[in-house]
C-alpha cells in the first residue's frame, strides 16, 4: 500500500529530519521526495509504502499528526488511491 504524506508549515531546522526518523521507526519506505521553501515557508511532498509498516494506516496517520504539531508544521497522511481519486481532472 502507497501513501502519500504532505508536510506544510514555517521552516525550521530538522523538519525532514524528525519526520524521516518517525518513518524509519515504523518501517515505512520512502519512494519519492519532494520539498520546497518560499519566504520561509516549508512544503514537503513523500511518495511512502506503507506495506511492511509495523503499525496500521490509522496509528500512522495519528502519530504524523501529532509529530507535526509537536514541530510545528502540518503533516497530513493520505492512501494513494484516495489522493488519486481526489485529483482526477
Amino acid at each position: 500500500m502507497k501513501g502519500i504524506i504532505t508536510v506544510i508549515g514555517k521552516d525550521r531546522v530538522g523538519i525532514i529530519a524528525k519526520v524521516c526518523t518517525l518513518l524509519s521507526e515504523k518501517n515505512i519506505n520512502i519512494l519519492d521526495i519532494s520539498q520546497t521553501i518560499v519566504q520561509d515557508f516549508f512544503n514537503m511532498m513523500m511518495i511512502v509504502d506503507l506495506s511492511n509498516s509495523v503499525e496500521g494506516f490509522g496509528k500512522c496517520e495519528d502519530d504524523l499528526k501529532d509529530l507535526g504539531d509537536a514541530i510545528g508544521v502540518v503533516i497530513k497522511l493520505q492512501r494513494e488511491e484516495i489522493f488519486n481519486s481526489m485529483h482526477r481532472i
